[in-house]
């Protein structure tokens, strides 16, 4: 079965409600948040504030905020480059892991659900 245009949004609709409620504290991510996010963690590294912003088509200092709060809530470790004091390395942590692959595993399972043909 395939997923049409309705049934992709509600998938997405699904998969941020239950995002919303397993929420702790401040963990509640804008799109731009969840765009650096993702692709920090599911694209090869090195990931630089540099290459983001190139790549989502935004400012540095738009990434450099998104960053910010996923640096707060211990999702990615920012870093200095030694050779270049300009160039901000990113890089993943344990808990923003965890986070991404919870995502993924409610991802999956709403799908499923909604793939399933009905009675």
């Amino acid at each position: 079965m395939k997923l049409d245009n309705f049934a992709g949004l509600e998938l997405w609709r699904q998969t941020v409600f239950e995002i919303v409620r397993q929420m702790e504290n401040d963990e509640d991510l804008s799109s731009r948040q969840m765009a650096v996010l993702l692709n920090v963690y599911l694209t090869e590294p090195p990931h630089t504030v540099r290459a983001l912003a190139a790549d989502l088509n935004i400012s540095k200092p738009a990434v450099s905020r998104a960053v910010d709060k996923l640096s707060v809530l211990g999702f990615i470790l920012r870093q200095t480059d030694e050779k270049d004091r300009r160039s901000v390395n990113l890089s993943r942590t344990i808990k923003g892991a965890q986070y991404v692959m919870k995502l993924g595993d409610t991802i999956a399972e709403k799908a499923q659900k909604l793939l399933q043909p009905k009675k």
